[in-house]
């Protein structure tokens, strides 16, 4: 390993998240790093840091997007930098998985939110992501053992909606989302309203969306913080189209877009505009200096 003279913060990504780690790197000074990283036969993984993390306070950046496909290795990863003696490890996980499972539905489910919670915790001495999925959870901290930073993407969200649409109307997909479309509304100076939605399963979602002939005129933006399967999306699109609105723009703060969920969204919006908070295409917004704020923030709290 190439030893390094400048003591700065250690970025490194994990496969597929190279360019937010580079925008991480360069609005925060920090270096940049890289991680050899590759599948033997077998599918095990192989992990080899390529700099000198001896002292330093080391970034992990992965999405965890694909959870069973990429924990291991960035876990891994962690473990070589404490054999390094890195200063810390921490992860940067803009979208952080397995927050959905958060009671038993059903007689001998796993609780796979604690489970996972308690891997994370026992391999880093930090975690920061973007918008987790608290439902029954009012805090990381409740699952988490490690300082676990949640940030909110409002702020972003807002400003690109500012200057990227004229006379925006926001549209929440359903109840839960008020708090948050409520906050992009005030930071944009936009009106907002919240649909109903009732789910029956995975991909069966029913919405229910009041008269909204007052809003002539604008622009929908339906706001959602994670589109995976798309319905909930597709379905608030056709019945805005029923009352004679535009075209919605649809945000997404995590754009996991499964299957074809991304392309039947396509054919109904005017626009699908996401985060780089998930790698795809359609990544227009970045948090890539949210992201250094918050990493900032906590190292002048360690000091």
């Amino acid at each position: 390993m190439a030893s390094n003279s400048v003591e700065k913060r250690l970025i490194i990504p994990l496969p597929g998240n190279e360019e937010l780690a580079a925008a991480i790197a360069a609005a925060g000074n920090f270096q940049l790093g890289a991680l050899e990283s590759r599948h033997f036969p077998d599918g095990e993984s192989y992990v080899r840091f390529l700099d000198d993390v001896e002292g330093r306070h080391v970034d992990l950046i992965c999405t965890l997007a694909h959870p069973n496909d990429n924990f291991l290795a960035v876990v891994f990863a962690a473990d070589a930098a404490r054999e390094f003696n890195a200063r810390s490890v921490n992860l940067v996980t803009p979208y952080l998985a397995y927050m959905r499972q958060d009671i038993r539905f059903k007689a001998g489910e796993a609780i796979t939110s604690r489970t996972f919670a308690r891997l994370v915790s026992s391999s880093f001495d930090s975690l920061l992501t973007i918008d987790p999925h608290l439902h029954r959870y009012h805090a990381l901290s409740e699952i988490y053992t490690i300082p676990a930073t949640s940030l909110a993407s409002a702020p972003v969200l807002a400003k690109w909606i500012s200057h990227n649409i004229e006379k925006p109307l926001l549209i929440g997909p359903d109840e839960e989302s008020e708090q948050w479309v409520s906050q992009i509304g005030a930071l944009s100076g936009a009106p907002f309203t919240v649909l109903r939605k009732t789910r029956y399963g995975d991909r069966n979602v029913e919405i229910h969306m009041g008269d909204l002939s007052q809003w002539q005129g604008r622009t929908p933006v339906l706001v959602d913080d994670i589109a995976s399967s798309g319905r909930t999306m597709v379905e608030a699109a056709k019945q805005l189209a029923q009352q004679g609105l535009a075209k919605p723009v649809c945000v997404v703060v995590h754009g996991l877009f499964a299957d074809d969920a991304y392309e039947r969204l396509s054919a109904i919006a005017e626009k699908v505009v996401s985060t780089d908070c998930v790698p795809h295409i359609s990544n227009n917004i970045s948090v890539a200096e949210l992201l250094v704020e918050a990493i900032n923030a906590a190292e002048k709290e360690r000091a």
